[in-house]
């Protein structure tokens, strides 16, 4: 099993106690011993596969660096990336691919390849370190960096605990040499704004994702029989769910970082106040999204060679970006709808309107809610168990067909959809993810006892394990 919360709160300040202690070298061992305990707490036998990639990956970076003959890095790059993406298909990707040959295969007339499908436990987080180990062994490559001067050092960069099990997808470039050089003690300031970094991930975890978890499997458990109010708030509860897990772990994993003197990336930037899906996706999950730009889209061709050609890389990045959540038919559809979202929607980005940076204006609401909207559309399809299932939900809201409405859960969406406008917006505004520390004394007060009350009230129930430990 994954440490659950009250595990991984105890088992931060155990490590905190020891690596202040310790000189830099000592330090590294404590990172690289506490984040193989806190992996293999899950399964240890999966520990061999960490351990497998970071071994590969460093000999063949070194290898690469230390050769001139083109031919040879190519082929060292492609035994590094046939071995991460043999490993990551292996374990995420063969029961699907042969699931779905023997539907295909059925549906022809012609048999099932294989009379059962195959049951591979999938490990936590391999498709974020896989990324993450690519990512390393590319830039080697391509002359961007160059490789760790140690292997342990680079054991600690791939299963950093903080981040390990999602994200943020963290570049060699950033992060690596934060573990090459004597980490600086952090501040008073340090140390409240990762404080409050891990405050405001339990909030969303607990308080909204948490709580919401009800409304979602009310109206996706069973569409069929649910009427298109509870269907629509489901839909909404599951962007407010989705959104208050993900950014909560990792608002969680930079403020433990912080407290190590470590600084992970920004991996969300409000993206539910984006006036466009190619602004939303700058703003969401930005470390993979800026990974399939550069690792992905850009060697595709980007775009250069015309519409069609840049329609076409868009919708195979965002298919592969869909694929990479999930070995399911519904997370294709997912990638391909905000694939054909970005190509529509690319020919009017040179409009001054579209500027991303543009601080928020209320005039800019129509756009957000939008925007909003067809992220939502998206989404049924990222959540639905299937295409049956996706359909139900959609076609009992476009439909209005009717049913019982829960009050309870249209007060709870309302409630944690204002928390998430109230904290997006001042964020927004200030360009601080701990913008609580901004306030006066008595009204930061306030917001601490108000957070601190709604954990313990909704922190009863049962434990909902955070939806990306899946992908």
């Amino acid at each position: 099993m994954t440490f659950n919360s009250i595990e991984y709160f105890v088992f931060l300040p155990l490590v905190l106690a020891l690596y202040w202690s310790l000189p830099h070298r000592g330090r590294i061992w404590l990172l690289f011993v506490a984040s193989y305990v806190f992996y293999g707490w899950w399964d240890p036998r999966f520990l061999l596969l960490i351990a497998a990639s970071t071994v590969i990956d460093q000999a063949v970076a070194r290898r690469i660096h230390g050769t001139e003959d083109e031919r040879r890095r190519r082929r060292l790059l492609c035994a590094s990336l046939v071995a991460n993406l043999g490993i990551l298909g292996a374990f995420k990707y063969a029961g699907f691919f042969v699931d779905s040959a023997n539907q295909a295969f059925e549906r022809l007339g012609l048999g099932a390849l294989s009379e059962r499908s195959l049951a591979i436990v999938l490990p936590v987080g391999i498709s974020f370190y896989t990324f993450q180990t690519m990512s390393y062994t590319i830039d080697v490559y391509r002359r961007r960096m160059a490789p760790a001067d140690d292997l342990l050092t680079f054991a600690v960069y791939v299963s950093f605990f903080p981040q390990l099990v999602a994200g943020p997808i963290e570049r060699a470039t950033h992060l690596l040499p934060q573990f090459e050089r004597p980490a600086p003690r952090p501040t008073a300031a340090d140390v409240r704004s990762g404080g409050v970094l891990i405050l405001q991930g339990i909030f969303k975890k607990v308080v909204i994702a948490d709580a919401l978890a009800p409304t979602v499997e009310a109206a996706f458990g069973r569409p069929g029989q649910a009427g298109a109010i509870t269907l629509l708030v489901g839909v909404y509860a599951f962007a407010l769910q989705i959104y208050g897990d993900f950014s909560g772990y990792t608002d969680v994993a930079r403020g433990s970082s912080r407290l190590l003197g470590i600084e992970l990336m920004r991996n969300f930037e409000q993206p539910y106040l984006s006036r466009r899906i190619t602004e939303f996706w700058r703003r969401w999950h930005i470390s993979l999204s800026t990974w399939l730009r550069d690792y992905l889209y850009v060697p595709l061709g980007g775009n250069r060679g015309g519409t069609w050609r840049t329609a076409r890389n868009l919708m195979l990045t965002m298919l592969l970006g869909g694929l990479w959540h999930g070995a399911a038919w519904t997370f294709v559809a997912w990638g391909a709808i905000h694939g054909l979202l970005l190509a529509v929607e690319r020919p009017f980005r040179q409009r001054p309107s579209a500027d991303p940076d543009r601080p928020f204006a209320w005039r800019d609401l129509p756009a957000i809610i939008g925007t909003f909207h067809l992220v939502c559309l998206a989404w049924v399809f990222f959540r639905a168990t299937s295409f049956a299932n996706a359909w139900d939900v959609l076609a009992g809201i476009a439909t209005f067909r009717g049913g019982p409405v829960d009050t309870g859960a249209l007060a709870l969406l309302a409630l944690t959809g204002a928390a998430v406008i109230a904290m997006d917006l001042a964020q927004r505004r200030t360009g601080d993810h701990a913008v609580v520390l901004r306030l006066p004394a008595v009204p930061r007060g306030v917001v601490y006892g108000t957070a601190a009350v709604a954990v313990f009230v909704f922190s009863g129930g049962t434990p909902v394990p955070f939806l990306y430990f899946q992908f």
